[in-house]
């Protein structure tokens, strides 16, 4: 069993530490990615959440009604 071949020609390259800039154009890119991903995310986030909240809204107030007196009176008869 010889092994693996031995690699040949197998170039590396490396920047100088005083030559990287990490953060170039993060900032500026941020701002403007942020505001394109809420663009085309927001027809599919809005809708649920604005379904829950009129459903959660319907639901307090219905609530709030069957526990008043008239709601007793109306709905619940003679409890």
């Amino acid at each position: 069993m010889t092994g693996c071949p031995t690699p040949q020609r197998i170039a590396t390259y490396s920047l100088s530490a005083n030559r990287q800039r990490p953060l170039a154009g993060a900032f500026h890119s941020a701002i403007f990615n942020t505001f394109r991903r809420f663009r085309h995310q927001v027809l599919y986030v809005a809708p649920p959440f604005l379904i829950a909240y009129a459903t959660m809204n319907w639901a307090v107030e219905r609530n709030e009604y069957l526990n008043s007196k008239p709601g007793r009176l109306l709905e619940g008869g003679d409890e």
